[in-house]
This record gives structure tokens, sequence and C-alpha cells, in this order.
């Protein structure tokens, strides 16, 4: 048998969700169900543990939101304070006249301990209990509750949008978002029920007075009329009871009080509460002297004890001087530590090496330009702009951009920038930091009074304009553009410009080991067996460079792999994977659905076919200087037409002649797209608007 009471007890520990219902019948069986002497005591002594153990918790927690469930815990402790109060009544009126152990040993011990045995007493601190419980911590605690939910409630749009800012800055991951707003949701949720709990006190206060004066008259009634008992000793009996269960009832409610008081007082207070407390009140040793000078005063005043008043003096009086001595020793070390640092940093040579490392990209400003790294309220910060500028090539291109270091540099003019890539200066431009820049999308007059400029990104037409003006420029449909996004735009059409360059052989490493660990067989299995990580790395770079995006890296080296046992010629490789990222390719070509093409004329087809000569990786092109010039201006006029029209078509070549083509058209048109038959997908429509070499336009297919 005792047995099976151990199994069922651990079966119960281990489902707990079980051991809380059993908990709560246990607790509606009091209010319906008598309940013997002992083990009333059991639950009184059970009510006092409980909430002890609330209070302890509450001390030793950083935050709030560790005990969020206090709500919860508070209703049953109240609950169980009630059922208690409830068995308790119906043995003082039932068994009350038999005398002071009716109703159990804990109430017979709080009412002859406590109060003396003097009834009088035990009303009077019965009656202060319920007073401190119910008028001082119950009520502050419930106000304090209120104000923090309201607060809370007001305070949420605002916080969710900072963590939304910085998320679309880049300056957080998904995952830290999402926890981010569920830590928000908790607390304001922990708040709002602790501003609903706090009335469960209240009402345990007003109940308790209640129920102790009713066992007193209904008490009296019964030890008199009908048990017979005299007057006075029913009095006496009657109330020794009914006070000391009041008072067994009150003090885990205080205690309970107390513990809520002290969770939602916490609010900006971090750590322990002691530990905290200690530290901040520790932090001002001159407020213990004057205590301590205060307090010796009082110990001379005539009148008042020596002793009490002199020894808190003379405790006050050693800890100001010992947290002096603390403070002292602090200040100390903590500039020992920066004169050592500072020496450290005089006496230490800079290594040779250092002078030898470059930025991958940098921006340098001028002085005026330091409010949008700094951050104003009339700009938006650089660096939040440039985390939103890595996070977009990292999902446009499948790559991640090094970091940007941004430098102010006096040698500048206050409103000059220059960017670098690879030390290498790319670019600079002049911005007015005081005022916003319009452009017309359209070309024509911007009409509004400002200084005349150019665009410094594409040298489009531009106006400097006053802050005053942008809603008016907006109503006229107008572009505005502050100085952090003209940066960030130049920025990013360098970066889109040299990404091949900035795709190093350890930022290749880095993307095949750390990035896409899901092809880690893969590169296994390919590296260096079949190809070299500079091998991938070129491959990478010959599709960053004509604006082919690297994420789908698995497909990627699957096409290496395919074409690695045929050739190691990196070019043809290229080509064969971009035949595998034909559905990417023909997706980010398409326009309204279908692909719009410029094809050869079998001329230049041929024309360039027979300029290939030589054998695997000597293959090049042979064409007369002539036919590349006739090349050249027949593309240019076709373009120049076409772009009058809105139109800007792909070139569609043969696979074999793909790479050539290529080379000539980027160095007069770099951003023109050249495809190959096998690199349009069998689901893509394509349109074709012209062929190079007839002249004429074909209507749309």
């Amino acid at each position: 048998m005792p047995q099976q009471i151990t199994d069922l007890l651990q079966r119960i520990g281990a489902n707990r969700d079980l051991a809380l219902a059993i908990g709560v019948i246990g607790i509606i069986a009091m209010l319906i169900l008598p309940m013997p002497g002992w083990m009333l005591d059991f639950g009184l002594a059970l009510s006092i543990t409980l909430s002890v153990m609330i209070l302890m918790t509450a001390l030793f927690i950083e935050k709030p939101l560790q005990l969020s469930a206090f709500p919860t815990i508070l209703l049953i402790a109240t609950m169980l304070r009630l059922g208690l109060n409830l068995a308790s009544t119906r043995l003082i009126l039932g068994h009350g006249h038999e005398g002071p152990h009716a109703a159990g040993g804990v109430i017979a011990a709080f009412g002859q301990f406590l109060m003396g045995g003097e009834t009088v007493i035990g009303l009077t601190i019965f009656i202060i209990l319920v007073v401190i419980n119910f008028v001082v911590i119950t009520k502050g605690a419930g106000r304090i509750a209120e104000v923090a939910a309201r607060f809370s409630l007001d305070a949420m749009p605002g916080k969710q949008m900072a963590i939304d800012a910085d998320l679309g800055a880049g300056m957080i991951s998904e995952e830290q978002a999402r926890s981010r707003r569920q830590e928000l949701e908790a607390e304001s949720g922990f708040f709002g029920a602790m501003d609903g709990a706090s009335k469960f006190v209240k009402g345990d206060a007003i109940a308790g007075l209640l129920i102790t004066g009713i066992n007193v008259l209904i008490g009296l009634v019964i030890g008199v009329a009908i048990h017979g008992v005299a007057f006075g000793e029913a009095f006496k009996t009657y109330t020794l009871l009914t006070v000391g269960d009041g008072l067994v009832s009150q003090i885990p409610a205080l205690i309970v009080s107390t513990a809520a008081g002290l969770l939602v007082s916490k609010g900006g207070m971090a750590g322990k509460t002691g530990t905290a407390l200690s530290e901040q009140l520790g932090r001002y040793p001159k407020a213990f002297g004057m205590v301590a000078v205060l307090l010796g005063a009082l110990a001379l005043m005539p009148g008042l004890p020596f002793l009490p008043f002199a020894t808190l003096a003379g405790a006050c009086g050693y800890g100001a001087w010992a947290l002096s001595r603390k403070a002292e020793a602090e200040a100390a070390r903590a500039k020992a530590e920066k004169a050592e640092a500072e020496a450290a940093a005089v006496e230490t040579e800079e290594p040779i090496a250092n002078t030898l490392a470059i930025d991958a990209v940098r921006v340098e400003i001028g002085y005026g330009l330091l409010p949008i790294i700094n951050g104003s309220n009339t700009e938006p910060r650089l660096d939040d702009q440039v985390r939103a500028l890595r996070r977009q090539m990292a999902t446009d291109f499948g790559f991640v951009l090094p970091a940007v270091r941004i430098l102010d540099n006096m040698a500048l003019g206050a409103n000059e920038y220059r960017v670098f890539i690879r030390e290498t200066e790319a670019a600079a431009g002049e911005i007015r930091i005081d005022r916003l820049m319009v452009i017309n999308p359209g070309g024509g007059d911007i009409g509004l009074p400002g200084e005349a400029t150019r665009e410094p990104v594409f040298g489009l037409p531009a106006m400097w304009i006053d802050r005053e003006l942008r809603d008016e420029a907006g109503l006229r449909n107008l572009t505005v553009v502050d100085c952090g996004t003209i940066i960030t735009t130049h920025l990013t059409e360098l970066v889109k410009d040299n990404i091949a360059d900035l795709l190093s052989y350890t930022e290749t490493q880095k993307l095949l080991s750390d990035v896409h660990k899901d092809t880690e067989k893969l590169v296994a299995d390919l590296v260096p067996a079949k190809i070299s990580i500079s091998g991938v790395q070129r491959i990478l770079q010959n599709l960053l460079s004509e604006g082919v995006s690297i994420r789908d890296m698995a497909t990627i080296l699957e096409g290496i792999a395919e074409a690695a046992p045929l050739t190691q010629n990196l070019t043809q490789m290229t080509e064969h994977v971009r035949a595998r990222l034909a559905r990417q390719i023909s997706a980010q070509q398409s326009r309204d659905g279908a692909i719009p093409i410029l094809t050869l004329s079998a001329h230049w087809d041929q024309e360039f076919a027979e300029s290939i000569i030589g054998d695997g990786d000597e293959r090049h092109l042979a064409m007369a200087p002539s036919s590349l010039q006739n090349f050249i201006g027949q593309v240019r006029e076709l373009y120049d037409r076409l772009a009058g029209e809105g139109e800007i078509p792909c070139i569609l070549v043969n696979p074999m002649i793909r790479p050539f083509v290529r080379s000539i058209i980027e160095r007069v048109r770099p951003a023109t797209v050249v495809l190959s038959q096998n690199e349009i997908h069998p689901r893509t429509r394509i349109r074709s608007l012209g062929s190079i070499g007839n002249q004429t336009a074909l209507e749309a297919a």
C-alpha cells in the first residue's frame, strides 16, 4: 500500500497540470465539506508556507516577467485562504463552546500567543493588520499596477515601431524581432493582469474583516442561546478563536500583498531586489554621513534614550567611512587603468602589417555631414541605411557585402563625400545637409525656388530646396531625396558595378562554409578534387559581373560538378552554370510576362562564329577592327531608337559566341544583358524587338 501511494504521488508530481487540478478541487472541497481540526492545521501551515515562498521569489527575481504567473498564483492563494476561513468558521461556530482548541492547534496558538489571552489586544492587532494590508500595501500596489498597465499599453505602438525599425535597418534578425515582440506582449499582458489581480487582495482583506465580525456575533448567539455558556466566557472564547483565525489568515495575506507590491514596483530596477537596493543606496556615502550626524545630535538631546540613537549613529558613520574608502579605491583603480591604457597606446607602435590592410568599401565625409552619422531630427542615420543596403544586396545577389567603413575626413570640404572601393576612389559628390534635393522624373521644370544642381549618382538635373517645401514637392509628384539617401544610392550603384571585385577568396570561403551549410557534402566532393576555391570564386565573379544572383548556391555547385569532368575552362563552366540558372535568369529579365530581345542577323552570327580562333582555353575573338566598329555602331543606333520607345531589350545569341559578344558589348553598354538560347527557360515567353544588322524593328510577339 505505501508503494502504491508513492507511485501515485510520483505520477502526480510528473504531471503538474494534474497536481494543480487536484489542488483546486481540494480548495473547492473546503467550501462544501466540513474539515477536522488536524486537517485545518495542515491547511493553515500550507497557507503560511505558500505566502513566504511567494515573497522570497519576488525578492530574488531580476525582472517582473520572470514571475508572469503571479496573478494566477495570487488568485489561488486568495481562494486557499478564503476556503480555510470558511472551514475554520464551521469549527468555531460548531465547537467553539468546547474551548480554545475547538478549531485546531494553529488558531489556538495564534490566539493565545499573539493576543496574550486578552481579546482586546487581539482585536486591536487584527484591526491594525487589516488597515496596513488594505489601506497601505494593497492600495499602493494596486495604484502602481494600474499606472504600469496604462503606460505599458500606451507605449506598445512606439515600442513595436522601434522593433520594426531595427529589423528594417538590419540591426536585429527576424528571430530577435519575434522574441522582442513576444516579450512586449507578455509585459503588457502581465501588467494588465496585475491591475486586475490587485482587486483579489483588496477583496480578501474586506472578506476577512466581515468574517471576523460575523464569527464574533454569531458565536455569542450560539454559545449563550444554544449551549448555555455564560456571556463573559462565551465572549472570551469565541473572540479568542475568531481573532486567532483572523490573524492566521491576515498574516499570510499581508505577506502576499507585500510580494505583489515588490513585484509591480520593481519596474526600472534591474537585478535582484536586495542587490539592486544595496548597490543604489551605497552610491552616496555623504547621505550616510548626514544621517550619522543627525542621529548623534538626537542621542545627545535630553529626554531621548542615548543608546539606540548612538548605536545607529555609529553604524551610519562607519557605513559612510567604508563607502567613501570603497569609492576612492574604485576611482583610483579606474584612473590607474585609464593611465595604463593611455601609456600602452602611446608606447605600443602600430604593427607595420596593419597599414597594409585595406577596406573593401569605405565612405569618407566632410565635417559638415557628421549629423548623418550621429543622427539628427532631420536626417536618418547613415549607418542604419548602410545596414539596410547590405541586407538588400544579400537578398538580391546572394552575396554578403563586406562591412562598409564610414569615416570623417577633415581634408574634405564640409559638404563633400567620397566612396572608395578597395582603397581606390570610385566616386565623389557634394551635398547640402540643410536642404533637400528634388528631381522631376519627367525631366521638365521643377517649378520651385532653389539652387540648380546635378544629381551626383546619375547626373540628372536637380535642385536643392528648403526643407519646408517637402510637402509641396510631394504634391507636384517630384522625387524628394535627403542627403543620406543620396550617399546610399551612390554607394548602391558603385557596389553593383564592382560587386565581382568585392567577392574575395575569403568571402567565397565564408559563403561555402558558413552561409550555405546545406551544400557541405557537395562542396566536399568538388573542392579540391575537381576545382579549387579560386576557381569557384572566379565563376561566381563571372556571374556577379553580369548581375546574376549567386543566392542559389546549390544549383551553381551542381552546374560546376556537371561541367568539371568535361572542361577546366572557367568561362565554359560559367556558361554551363548560367544554363542551369535559366529559370532564375529568365524571371529576372522578364518584363510584363515576356523577355524583350534583340537577335543577331545571320551575317553577324556567322561573322562572330568565324572570328573565334584557337581551341580549348586558347579560344579568343579575332574580328577585324572595322567590323567591330560597324557592329558597335549598329548596336548603339538600334538601342537608342528603342530607348526612345521605352524599351530596354536583351541581346539573344548563339551559346557558342555569347561570352565574346558580351565582351564587346560591355565596353560600350555595360548594363546591356546578353543571353544565350540555353538561358531562356522553356516556359518563358519572348518578345522580339528587332535584329542587329537588319535594322528593322519587329512587332512584339
